[in-house]
Protein backbone atom coordinates (compact mmCIF):
# COMPACT_ATOMS: atom_id res chain seq x y z
CA UNK A 1 0.00 0.00 0.00
CA UNK A 2 1.11 3.57 -0.73
CA UNK A 3 0.46 6.37 1.75
CA UNK A 4 -1.00 9.57 0.38
CA UNK A 5 0.59 12.97 0.83
CA UNK A 6 -1.35 14.94 3.48
CA UNK A 7 -2.45 18.53 3.72
CA UNK A 8 -0.41 20.37 6.36
CA UNK A 9 -2.62 21.26 9.31
CA UNK A 10 -1.13 22.43 12.62
CA UNK A 11 -3.49 20.22 14.62
CA UNK A 12 -2.41 17.07 12.77
CA UNK A 13 1.38 17.37 12.79
CA UNK A 14 1.70 14.43 15.18
CA UNK A 15 0.01 12.18 12.60
CA UNK A 16 2.63 12.81 9.90
CA UNK A 17 5.43 10.51 8.82
CA UNK A 18 8.36 11.61 6.65
CA UNK A 19 10.07 9.40 4.09
CA UNK A 20 13.70 8.89 5.19
CA UNK A 21 14.90 9.09 1.59
CA UNK A 22 12.99 11.93 -0.10
CA UNK A 23 11.43 13.68 2.98
CA UNK A 24 7.95 13.43 1.51
CA UNK A 25 5.31 13.79 4.27
CA UNK A 26 2.49 11.28 4.64
CA UNK A 27 -0.40 10.74 7.01
CA UNK A 28 0.45 8.07 9.56
CA UNK A 29 -2.03 5.34 8.66
CA UNK A 30 -2.82 2.03 10.31
CA UNK A 31 -0.84 -0.59 8.40
CA UNK A 32 -2.12 -4.19 8.72
CA UNK A 33 0.31 -6.88 9.84
CA UNK A 34 1.98 -8.36 6.79
CA UNK A 35 1.38 -5.29 4.63
CA UNK A 36 3.98 -2.76 3.54
CA UNK A 37 3.43 1.01 3.38
CA UNK A 38 5.52 2.79 0.74
CA UNK A 39 6.27 6.41 -0.05
CA UNK A 40 4.00 7.85 -2.74
CA UNK A 41 6.94 9.70 -4.31
CA UNK A 42 9.97 7.37 -4.26
CA UNK A 43 8.23 4.13 -3.17
CA UNK A 44 10.65 3.51 -0.31
CA UNK A 45 9.37 1.32 2.53
CA UNK A 46 7.94 3.39 5.40
CA UNK A 47 6.25 0.75 7.54
CA UNK A 48 6.40 -3.02 7.29
CA UNK A 49 4.96 -4.72 10.39
CA UNK A 50 5.35 -8.50 10.53
CA UNK A 51 3.61 -11.00 12.80
CA UNK A 52 5.94 -12.27 15.50
CA UNK A 53 8.74 -10.00 14.28
CA UNK A 54 9.77 -8.80 17.75
CA UNK A 55 10.11 -12.33 19.13
CA UNK A 56 12.12 -13.33 16.06
CA UNK A 57 14.41 -10.29 16.38
CA UNK A 58 15.07 -11.00 20.06
CA UNK A 59 15.76 -14.68 19.34
CA UNK A 60 18.21 -13.82 16.57
CA UNK A 61 19.94 -11.23 18.75
CA UNK A 62 20.24 -13.69 21.64
CA UNK A 63 21.64 -16.37 19.33
CA UNK A 64 24.13 -13.89 17.87
CA UNK A 65 25.24 -12.90 21.37
CA UNK A 66 25.94 -16.55 22.25
CA UNK A 67 27.93 -17.00 19.03
CA UNK A 68 29.93 -13.84 19.80
CA UNK A 69 30.92 -15.32 23.16
CA UNK A 70 31.99 -18.51 21.38
CA UNK A 71 33.85 -16.56 18.69
CA UNK A 72 36.10 -14.81 21.21
CA UNK A 73 36.61 -17.88 23.40
CA UNK A 74 37.96 -20.45 20.93
CA UNK A 75 40.72 -20.57 18.27
CA UNK A 76 39.88 -18.71 15.08
CA UNK A 77 42.53 -19.90 12.61
CA UNK A 78 45.50 -22.27 12.65
CA UNK A 79 48.26 -21.70 10.10
CA UNK A 80 51.01 -24.21 9.37
CA UNK A 81 54.04 -23.58 7.17
CA UNK A 82 57.38 -25.41 6.98
CA UNK A 83 56.42 -27.59 9.93
CA UNK A 84 55.68 -24.62 12.16
CA UNK A 85 52.08 -24.06 13.23
CA UNK A 86 50.44 -21.13 14.95
CA UNK A 87 46.88 -20.68 16.23
CA UNK A 88 45.21 -17.32 16.64
CA UNK A 89 41.96 -16.19 18.21
CA UNK A 90 39.89 -13.07 17.69
CA UNK A 91 41.42 -11.64 20.86
CA UNK A 92 44.87 -12.25 19.39
CA UNK A 93 43.87 -10.26 16.30
CA UNK A 94 42.65 -7.42 18.49
CA UNK A 95 45.74 -7.32 20.69
CA UNK A 96 48.23 -7.70 17.83
CA UNK A 97 48.45 -3.94 17.37
CA UNK A 98 49.09 -3.44 21.09
CA UNK A 99 52.47 -5.11 20.71
CA UNK A 100 53.53 -2.47 18.20
CA UNK A 101 54.98 0.82 19.31
CA UNK A 102 54.02 4.33 18.35
CA UNK A 103 50.66 5.22 16.85
CA UNK A 104 49.75 1.61 15.94
CA UNK A 105 48.99 0.61 19.54
CA UNK A 106 45.64 2.50 19.80
CA UNK A 107 44.38 0.45 16.85
CA UNK A 108 43.85 -2.44 19.27
CA UNK A 109 41.16 -0.47 21.10
CA UNK A 110 39.57 0.62 17.83
CA UNK A 111 39.54 -2.89 16.34
CA UNK A 112 38.22 -4.38 19.57
CA UNK A 113 35.43 -1.81 19.73
CA UNK A 114 34.40 -2.23 16.10
CA UNK A 115 34.35 -6.03 15.92
CA UNK A 116 33.48 -7.00 19.50
CA UNK A 117 32.26 -4.26 21.86
CA UNK A 118 29.93 -2.36 19.52
CA UNK A 119 28.26 -5.49 18.05
CA UNK A 120 27.76 -6.81 21.59
CA UNK A 121 26.39 -3.42 22.68
CA UNK A 122 23.90 -3.46 19.80
CA UNK A 123 22.73 -6.98 20.62
CA UNK A 124 22.36 -6.24 24.34
CA UNK A 125 20.48 -3.00 23.59
CA UNK A 126 18.03 -4.76 21.28
CA UNK A 127 17.45 -7.59 23.75
CA UNK A 128 16.93 -5.10 26.58
CA UNK A 129 14.54 -2.92 24.57
CA UNK A 130 12.48 -5.64 22.87
CA UNK A 131 12.84 -8.64 25.20
CA UNK A 132 9.94 -7.67 27.50
CA UNK A 133 7.74 -6.93 24.46
CA UNK A 134 8.49 -10.38 23.03
CA UNK A 135 7.22 -11.88 26.32
CA UNK A 136 4.08 -9.74 26.28
CA UNK A 137 5.24 -7.41 29.05
CA UNK A 138 5.67 -3.67 29.32
CA UNK A 139 9.00 -2.26 28.05
CA UNK A 140 11.82 -1.92 30.56
CA UNK A 141 12.87 1.50 31.80
CA UNK A 142 14.65 3.53 29.10
CA UNK A 143 13.81 0.92 26.45
CA UNK A 144 13.45 3.69 23.87
CA UNK A 145 16.93 5.01 24.64
CA UNK A 146 18.45 1.52 24.42
CA UNK A 147 16.78 0.89 21.05
CA UNK A 148 17.86 4.30 19.73
CA UNK A 149 21.48 3.68 20.72
CA UNK A 150 21.39 0.20 19.17
CA UNK A 151 20.17 1.65 15.88
CA UNK A 152 22.76 4.44 15.92
CA UNK A 153 25.56 1.93 16.48
CA UNK A 154 24.61 -0.08 13.40
CA UNK A 155 27.05 1.62 10.95
CA UNK A 156 29.91 1.22 13.43
CA UNK A 157 29.44 -2.45 14.39
CA UNK A 158 31.68 -4.12 11.81
CA UNK A 159 31.75 -7.83 12.60
CA UNK A 160 30.89 -8.62 8.97
CA UNK A 161 33.73 -6.37 7.75
CA UNK A 162 36.12 -8.40 9.89
CA UNK A 163 35.03 -11.63 8.21
CA UNK A 164 35.42 -9.99 4.79
CA UNK A 165 38.94 -8.86 5.71
CA UNK A 166 39.81 -12.38 6.88
CA UNK A 167 38.55 -13.81 3.58
CA UNK A 168 40.72 -11.40 1.60
CA UNK A 169 43.76 -12.25 3.73
CA UNK A 170 43.18 -15.99 3.30
CA UNK A 171 43.16 -15.63 -0.48
CA UNK A 172 46.65 -14.13 -0.27
CA UNK A 173 48.21 -16.66 2.12
CA UNK A 174 46.48 -19.91 1.10
CA UNK A 175 49.25 -20.65 -1.39
CA UNK A 176 51.98 -20.07 1.19
CA UNK A 177 50.70 -22.01 4.17
CA UNK A 178 48.15 -24.57 5.25
CA UNK A 179 45.16 -22.92 6.89
CA UNK A 180 42.61 -24.63 9.13
CA UNK A 181 39.46 -22.94 10.41
CA UNK A 182 38.83 -23.09 14.11
CA UNK A 183 35.44 -23.32 15.80
CA UNK A 184 35.52 -19.56 16.43
CA UNK A 185 35.66 -18.92 12.67
CA UNK A 186 32.40 -20.78 12.08
CA UNK A 187 30.87 -19.12 15.13
CA UNK A 188 31.77 -15.75 13.64
CA UNK A 189 30.27 -16.71 10.28
CA UNK A 190 27.06 -17.77 12.03
CA UNK A 191 27.13 -14.54 14.03
CA UNK A 192 27.30 -12.44 10.86
CA UNK A 193 24.42 -14.38 9.29
CA UNK A 194 22.23 -13.97 12.38
CA UNK A 195 22.98 -10.25 12.56
CA UNK A 196 22.07 -9.85 8.88
CA UNK A 197 18.80 -11.75 9.39
CA UNK A 198 17.99 -9.67 12.48
CA UNK A 199 18.61 -6.38 10.69
CA UNK A 200 16.43 -7.52 7.80
CA UNK A 201 13.57 -8.24 10.22
CA UNK A 202 13.74 -4.85 11.93
CA UNK A 203 11.21 -2.25 10.81
CA UNK A 204 12.42 0.64 12.94
CA UNK A 205 9.33 2.82 12.54
CA UNK A 206 6.97 -0.04 13.42
CA UNK A 207 8.96 -0.74 16.59
CA UNK A 208 8.92 2.93 17.55
CA UNK A 209 5.13 2.94 17.16
CA UNK A 210 4.85 -0.08 19.46
CA UNK A 211 7.15 1.48 22.07
CA UNK A 212 5.19 4.73 21.92
CA UNK A 213 1.91 2.93 22.68
CA UNK A 214 3.27 1.15 25.77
Amino acid sequence: MTLAEPSLRPDRLDTLIACPHCDCLHTLASVPVGATARCSRCHSVLLSPRRGAIATIVSLAFGALILMISAVSFPFLEIEASGISSAASVIDAVTAFAEASGMMAPLSAIVGALIILLPVGRLVGIIYALGPLAMGRQPAAHAGLAFRVAMRLRPWAMAEIFILGVAVALVKIVGLASVEFGSAFWAFVGLVLLIAAKDTMICERSIWRILARK
